[in-house]
């Protein structure tokens, strides 16, 4: 089920929530990174009861992750291709995966992201496309953007450094801020 009144708050993580935040449907989205595009697929792979695999998918279809396609008319067969939208969501897919197998698994990596050529394991990182850094270093920091509201404003305004960012001076912290904010 969409949270309808996610849709409408400020906050993006709340938006993109209101359209994944349902755990079958980032389930779906990793079996169509997979090259899964059929009712019958995700239905096999996640033994997901058919109306509730039906919901979901009209779900992503609607939130714009996912577009119906017609592959048959007798009888009447669609099939679910990602879109640019649905493709975007895989670095938040491979975030979660990192994650769960860092917290979660006390029984070891069932999945693993490798280097496709090496086969060597990688541990996906956010970094700054313009210096490569890591973004998980306190020189970054979150800041209210150009359509905030005041609420959202005050917010970010009275918020605590990032961890590791309240060991530097105010006149740094300003500095990372206006950084952040290019």
């Amino acid at each position: 089920m969409q949270h309808k009144s996610f849709e409408n708050m400020p906050c993006p993580i709340a938006r993109s929530l209101a359209r994944v935040g349902e755990w079958w449907s980032m389930l779906i989205l990793r079996d169509a990174l997979h090259g899964m595009t059929r009712f019958d697929q995700f239905q096999k792979s996640l033994g997901i009861a058919p109306n509730m695999l039906t919901r979901r998918l009209n779900a992503l279809v609607d939130a714009g992750l996912l577009s119906r396609r017609r592959y048959s008319e007798k009888p009447p067969r669609d099939e679910y291709l990602l879109t640019a939208r649905g493709r975007d969501f895989r670095p938040v897919l491979l975030a979660l995966l990192a994650w769960g197998n860092r917290h979660f698994t006390p029984e070891g990596a069932s999945v693993l992201l490798v280097d496709a050529n090496t086969g060597v394991a990688v541990d996906p990182i956010l970094v700054d496309p313009a210096t490569g850094r890591p973004i998980n270093t306190p020189d970054y920091a979150l800041i209210a953007g150009p359509a905030a509201g005041e609420r959202t404003r005050r917010r970010y305004a009275a918020a605590k450094p990032l961890a590791g960012e309240q060991k530097r001076a105010p006149a740094t912290r300003k500095r990372a801020r206006a950084r952040a904010a290019i």
